[in-house]
């Protein structure tokens, strides 16, 4: 996400006691010697699977993350994730406790029960110099936190080579709207393939997938000013590309897809929304496309999944009432409907952002989208996306923060279509 990437320095002191704890040998004793699931699958076998639906998770409740989830409340929400059919979950950095700590989850629970099954894709964050701090950040040098980031993620990758099958180098770490902290690609490309030497050499699992997550425009498939040759590097280096596409920020900025057409006018609002919805899917079905293309013409063919999308629920902002009208329950619902429909079909793993709401990521204003991505409230009430599952009762039993898994709205589909906006006229 482009937004509520803030406080990443802020939080580093929380992470203090987990960096010491985990050392960055890659030769670290793994975390059973015996595996607690005798069933052994790869990324490869996973990736592109529809039985092995995947969504973004950090799973923080709180408006600060220096109120880190515990080790009960991160394997709570693993249930709930895993009743709905996720098996495949993706972090953003091992610089604050939760990887480590979501890790040891998942690892209990297989202790407890050897057919449970969850897999992460482990990202690592990378910050070019003087991100996030009061210094203007310098995008041609890396920070010095990134040695460290990297040697985390490795540890956790070998002590956890069960549980991790992807490593993730940065999150829309090249692309330049990312201002607080992008980096040029040949910082990727350097740890790209460093980790990939590690594979090869034996210090990291050999079936570990190595990509980097970022905006589909850094994967080649928007501005060729992108199109150099380390990007060609990275791409040839990685396992397979993991491109971002969100066709809800360009209901601002680039909203010619979303607005309604004359020959649409009269329609019903609903008929409206819907048609739309329908666009916006085309719409990163395009982008998706665009790199599919570029990667394509350097005569390279490797698996391309989304590792993000998302539409969120509640807006005050750019995509309100007052914006693009593109924000309510039942177009994030539609969203969730036809990318799945979509990406399942055509064997794409697609990383929806993201499973529950967290509101430290706009602390300060209660309304704001970034808030407001979940497929569950922070209460644990399943948004419309998941209304049917609800009423199947794969979520019977369950609970989030002592709340049963209930639909919001109270289920009134009338209450729920009566914030519904249809999109403006072009």
């Amino acid at each position: 996400m482009k937004a509520g990437r803030k406080s990443i320095l802020q939080s580093i002191c929380l992470g203090l006691a987990f960096v010491m704890s985990i050392s960055c040998n890659p030769k670290q004793k793994t975390q059973s010697d015996k595996p607690v699931n005798q069933k052994t699958v790869t990324a490869k076998d996973i990736l592109g699977n529809p039985n092995y639906l995947a969504i973004c998770y950090e799973g923080y409740r709180e408006k600060s993350r220096e109120q880190q989830p515990t080790i009960a409340q991160l394997q709570e929400d693993l249930k709930i994730l895993s009743a709905m059919g996720i098996k495949i979950v993706r972090t953003y950095n091992v610089q604050l406790a939760h990887a480590s700590n979501l890790l040891k989850a998942i690892h209990e629970l297989k202790q407890a029960d050897p057919t449970f099954e969850m897999y992460v894709m482990l990202g690592a964050w990378i910050d070019c110099k003087n991100a996030w701090t009061d210094q203007a950040p310098d995008h041609n040098i890396e920070s010095d936190q990134n040695e460290g980031e990297i040697g985390r993620a490795v540890a956790l990758a070998n002590q956890y080579p069960d549980i991790v099958k992807i490593l993730a180098v940065g999150n829309e770490a090249m692309i330049r709207w990312a201002a607080s902290y992008y980096v040029q690609p040949s910082v990727i490309l350097k740890w790209v393939t460093h980790v990939q030497s590690l594979k090869a050499s034996g210090k990291l699992p050999k079936d570990l997938w190595i990509t980097c997550s970022d905006d589909f425009t850094s994967w080649g498939g928007g501005d060729p000013s992108y199109h150099t040759e380390d990007l060609e590097k990275i791409i040839k280096a990685v396992d397979y590309i993991s491109m971002h596409t969100y066709p809800y920020h360009n209901t601002h900025y680039n909203p010619d897809f979303w607005r309604v057409p004359h020959s649409e006018a009269s329609l019903s609002e609903i008929e409206k929304t819907d048609a739309a919805m329908i666009r916006a899917k085309d719409f990163a079905k395009t982008q998706y496309e665009a790199v599919a293309s570029y990667v394509k013409s350097l005569g390279v063919n490797k698996p391309i999944h989304i590792g993000e999308t998302g539409w969120a629920s509640i807006s005050d902002g750019f995509y309100g009432r007052e914006g693009s009208r593109a924000t309510d329950e039942y177009k994030q619902g539609k969203f969730y409907q036809l990318m799945r429909e979509w990406t399942n079909e055509a064997g794409i793993s697609c990383f929806m952002f993201e499973a529950f709401d967290e509101q430290w990521k706009d602390a300060g204003n209660p309304n704001g989208s970034e808030n407001h991505f979940g497929l569950f409230k922070l209460n644990g009430e399943a948004k419309h996306a998941l209304w049917q599952q609800v009423d199947q009762g794969v979520f019977k039993h369950l609970k989030r923060g002592g709340n049963p898994i209930v639909k919001t709205y109270s289920g009134d589909e009338k209450k729920l279509l009566e914030e519904l906006m249809s999109p403006p006229a072009k």
